[in-house]
């Protein structure tokens, strides 16, 4: 991850008396949802000595920024002292979202909410920390603090957000269908990668292997699959216990995962490449988890893949490439290419794939953007891609 720059209202100082705007919420964030928090920070990367709300709604606390739920649509200024001068910094509240909306886990920002239909910017939830994924059931939305300890629960309606603690360096978020839990894969838990289950506000965590990234559920059979990169192994969790049944070993790098809607295939992304400094191929691994796991089939060597979505319709899985900024389109069944790479944006990160319209969902990290694809046709959506706020990670839909 990037260095931990984000969410923090960073504000530039001139020399006394004047006023001048803050320089940056890290990149072009301009209006916030209420139950929005952040820190104050100086352009040199001090809190500042002193700060208030010189204006509208607010409060501010051990140098953080706070929005109530209800706070009211507006602008709001917030002044503050440093060594050189005095800074000010005016955002404007809007209402809620309510759904349907796109939500974008933005690492710089928070996570930004746009019109699922034009992709319109509705506005920013600016977190305790920066977000590495968001996942949504129901009108309920999960957001993890990927350097800290918190996770961020959103209820849309009625609106409502809550900080739930005890989720160390979170990465990837998965939901339970049956039972309404999200499960987060935790980078670091006692002394490697771990597993944690939320129900409301209780956090249950149980060790995996090395640094726990991607995820997968299977809430039919109550599985969880969890893929610990540095132990290139794939670790299998009974989910109402929160035990590991099963380790699934010889994946390297194994970093995100896909599974068929019935359970029975496993896609395993290995994060690498031959001229990444892994000096490895990259590829995807498609497993047989129905019994005794078994190795299907392998892709051919890619440049340097990162996360993966499956089109059951289809039988095709869209692999996104970090080196190449491309889209792979492989065949479920044998992993061959069934369609050329599509181009995309600059870093394309975790893709989301919608099967209710169709649509291929690629947030593009260093472009600060989103690439939209239409999964039959292949060609990209109308609008698409579309600005969102810095470093975009993850996309999904709230529905309500």
């Amino acid at each position: 991850m990037r260095a931990a720059v984000a969410l923090a209202c960073t504000l530039a100082l001139s020399t006394p008396p004047h006023l001048i705007p803050i320089a940056h919420f890290a990149s072009r964030v301009t209006t916030l949802v209420p139950g929005s928090r952040f820190a104050l920070r100086l352009a040199d990367g001090s809190t500042p000595q002193r700060s208030i709300v010189a204006a509208g709604e607010g409060t501010i606390a051990n140098g953080t920024f706070a929005l109530s739920d209800d706070a009211s649509p507006g602008p709001v200024t917030i002044a503050a002292l440093g060594s050189s001068g005095l800074a000010t910094r005016t955002f404007r509240v809007v209402a809620a979202p309510s759904t349907p909306v796109l939500a974008v886990a933005s690492y710089d920002d928070g996570v930004v909410f746009h019109d699922p239909v034009t992709f319109r910017a509705l506005g920013t939830l600016a977190t305790a920390g920066p977000p590495g994924d968001v996942a949504a059931i129901g009108n309920r939305l999960l957001t993890v603090d990927t350097d800290g300890t918190t996770a961020t629960n959103v209820t849309l309606s009625p609106w409502s957000v809550a900080t739930i603690s005890n989720v160390p360096l979170g990465d990837e978020i998965a939901v339970d269908a049956r039972s309404g839990a999200f499960f987060v894969t935790e980078r670091q838990f006692d002394g490697k990668g771990g597993l944690a289950r939320i129900d409301g506000a209780r956090v249950t965590s149980v060790a995996t292997g090395l640094t726990a990234e991607g995820i997968a559920v299977d809430a039919r059979r109550g599985r969880v699959y969890v893929a610990d990169a540095n132990d290139d192994m794939v670790s299998v969790i009974e989910m109402n216990g929160m035990r590991v049944i099963e380790r699934i070993a010889g994946l390297a790098r194994a970093f995100s995962l896909a599974l068929s809607p019935d359970g029975t295939r496993l896609y395993v992304v290995s994060n690498q490449g031959m001229s990444t400094p892994f000096a490895a191929p990259g590829k995807v691994t498609e497993i047989d988890v129905a019994g005794t796991p078994r190795t299907l089939a392998r892709s051919p060597n890619l440049a340097f893949p990162l996360g993966v979505a499956l089109d059951p319709a289809t039988r095709e899985v869209f692999v996104t490439d970090e080196g190449a900024d491309v889209v792979y389109v492989l065949d479920a069944r044998t992993l061959q290419p069934r369609h050329a790479p599509l181009q995309t944006c600059s870093t394309p990160w975790k893709p989301h794939f919608e099967a209710s319209d169709d649509r291929l969902f690629v947030p593009c990290a260093r472009s600060d953007e989103v690439d939209v694809f239409n999964a039959r046709t292949l060609g990209r959506v109308a609008g698409a891609p579309f600005a969102t706020g810095g470093y975009p990670l993850a996309v999904t839909i709230v529905r309500g």
